[in-house]
């Protein structure tokens, strides 16, 4: 007799291999343990671990507690207090009260649940361990749940030999408490670990709940925002830029108050900062995101961590849309603050306090207008670009633009130009505020309360970055064009790079011509290209490409932007003249993003007068 290859499998030992899909190491008995108090009602929670959770998980609450038939009935394989019908599945609005994963524990631990009603005198206690009946006995205690979990995996060494150090484990603990702690700010949590008290909060408001976990100085790191679509609303804080991280670890996207992990939310979010943060950093986020349950299904994985949407790419556009408007309607400009530290040592601590940006005051004179030149006539056009301190252009003066910034058609350079005064009538002098270069590299302006410090090389860059993705946009460009054609070798992968990406270097203002064997002629470049040097440039250009390429910029015309911008903007070293640098302050004033490079570093920091103030003992 042959036996049979498909067997039907015990009870007790089916119940121990679905365990694992729920419960896999501490942290998930901590969360499902979380969620029930939740459910529950629970206005205060206590969670109790020691050695990791290994040894013991306790969850106490004071919800509304069970009778003896549903504490026992919680801990039934398939028991549940959220679903009757099919239809229910479609609009899940709970974790899911006792039952579910009561079962689950049960299978691999010794449990031990004391419940009780309100009206009750006395609490139910329910003893249950692997594959034990429960034991069913009555003490007295205040109203609520408390449910203790012990020797996890006791009977499963096979799982129990792959938990990690108690230290690894408490860590996980950690998060999970954290994300009940951010998800129920009006619910009090108290978390301990070895007869340690980790974090004792009160019920509070989200912005207090914030302040209480990530502390002052994280939390002035963030700003809030809120959107209210058709069909989803988004909440919460997100970082600001000078804030990136270098990993995602504190990124929380909460649904319906769950937390979830959403790849196609989260990769939305960071494509909204994707000119703001330096490469190999991360935004932080906290986000509550409402729908309606219909909309969506939380059943698809069994620790409900994951979710899918009727449609997940209006959902991605609308959370990408509403952080990229929260960025750009908030100031993000950091200040530099001083601290005493170690007695007399000071020290320099960034903060990204709000700070208004330095208002229209009498005098505030910089000129923003460049020149172009038509590549078919080698006639100079103005270009007009709009003015952000003033509505009007201003008078002529100052010291004359520099030889070397000036280079144009007839060797005078665009990058900065003056405007000319349209009416002396209308536009009268006024004293101008004074502005500083120092190591020939940043540019310090004075401001209402303060100075302002400019770093010029990355302030050109943002200029130059978003002149550049202007004219891809639409289409015109303009050129300088040089007195005697310049004949270059590239190599054959860069002759091949460049005859693919031609059309864009033309509408950034370059004219090259591709010849024979890897030859190019170029015959004009961009106004703002210092002339002499274009086989470098182009080399440079290519170059960079090809590196940002290769660090995920997939858009063409953007990574040739980052590229063209950092090459050809103004470098630390070089001197600017007075109107140079008004005008350079005056265009990057004028960008949708002045706070940081195309690359993500700050441009500008603000020391505020309280902060000299207080250095030179005047408070």
């Amino acid at each position: 007799m042959t036996s049979r290859r498909v067997q039907i499998l015990p009870d007790h030992l089916a119940n121990k291999i679905a365990a694992g899909e729920v419960i896999q190491r501490p942290d998930s008995v901590v969360k499902e343990l979380l969620e029930n108090s939740l459910d529950a009602g629970a206005k205060n929670i206590l969670v109790v671990i020691e050695d990791g959770g290994k040894r013991l998980i306790q969850v106490v609450d004071d919800g509304i507690g069970m009778d003896e038939q549903d504490a026992v009935n919680s801990f039934l394989r398939h028991a549940t207090s959220k679903i009757t019908s099919y239809e229910d599945l479609e609009t899940i609005a709970t974790y899911g009260f006792r039952g579910e994963a009561l079962a689950s524990i049960a299978a691999v631990a010794q449990v031990t649940m004391k419940t009780r009603r309100q009206p009750d005198d006395v609490a139910v206690v329910v003893q249950i361990d692997g594959e034990g009946e429960p034991r069913i006995s009555r003490e007295g205690r205040e109203p609520g749940t408390s449910i203790a979990v012990q020797d996890l995996f006791f009977n499963t060494p096979a799982r129990r030999k792959f938990l990690k150090s108690s230290n690894t484990e408490f860590r996980h603990t950690y998060d999970v408490v954290q994300r009940a702690m951010l998800s129920h700010p009006e619910v009090g949590l108290k978390f301990t670990s070895d007869n340690e008290v980790v974090l004792d909060v009160k019920p509070a408001t989200l912005e207090q709940r914030v302040l209480n976990i990530f502390g002052q100085r994280q939390a002035e790191g963030m700003v809030w925002m809120e959107e209210q679509g058709d069909l989803f609303s988004l909440s919460g804080y997100i970082g600001k830029p000078t804030f990136g991280q270098k990993s995602r670890a504190n990124q929380f996207l909460f649904l319906n108050k769950r937390y979830i992990i959403h790849r196609n939310i989260s990769y939305a979010v960071f494509m909204a900062y994707e000119h703001l943060l330096m490469k190999g950093t991360y935004p932080f986020f906290l986000l509550y995101l409402d729908i309606d349950p219909q909309r969506v299904d939380v059943n698809v994985h069994p620790s409900k961590m994951e979710a899918k949407f009727e449609d997940e790419q209006m959902l991605y556009r609308f959370s990408s849309n509403a952080v990229r408007k929260c960025l750009s309607t908030n100031n993000l400009v950091p200040a530099l603050t001083f601290s005493e530290q170690d007695g007399e040592a000071v020290a320099l601590q960034f903060s990204n306090r709000q700070h208004a940006w330095p208002s229209v005051q009498a005098g505030t004179d910089w000129f923003p207008s460049i020149e172009r030149v038509d590549k078919s006539t080698g006639e100079i056009l103005p270009v007009q670009e709009p003015l952000s301190f003033r509505q009007q252009q201003a008078p002529a003066g100052g010291a004359e633009i520099s030889e070397r910034l000036l280079g144009s058609v007839d060797t005078h350079d665009t990058r900065f130009a003056r405007a000319e005064p349209e009416s002396e009538a209308i536009l009268p002098q006024q004293p101008q505020r004074p502005v500083w270069q120092i190591h020939n590299k940043y540019i310090i302006v004075q401001i209402e309360n303060g100075v302002m410090i400019v770093d010029q090389h990355v302030a050109h860059e943002r200029v130059l970055y978003e002149r550049a993705l202007s004219r891809f946009s639409n289409g015109a460009s303009s050129s300088q064009q040089l007195m005697f054609p310049v004949t270059a070798q590239v190599s054959p992968g860069d002759y091949a790079l460049l005859s693919e990406l031609l059309p864009h270097f033309e509408l950034l203002g370059f004219a090259i011509k591709l010849f024979g064997t890897n030859t190019i002629v170029i015959d004009a470049v961009p106004p703002e290209m210092k002339v002499g040097s274009e086989t470098k440039i182009i080399g440079d250009l290519l170059g960079l490409f090809k590196e940002n390429h290769q660090h995920g910029i997939g858009d063409e015309r953007d990574a040739l932007a980052k590229s063209f911008s950092c090459k050809a903007a103004i470098k630390a070293g070089d001197k600017l003249n007075e109107v140079e640098m008004r005008a350079l302050l005056d265009q990057l004033f004028t960008t949708s993003m002045p706070y940081v490079c195309p690359h993500g570093r700050p441009i500008v920091l603000k020391i505020a007068t309280d902060e000299l103030d207080k250095r030179f003992g005047r408070k």
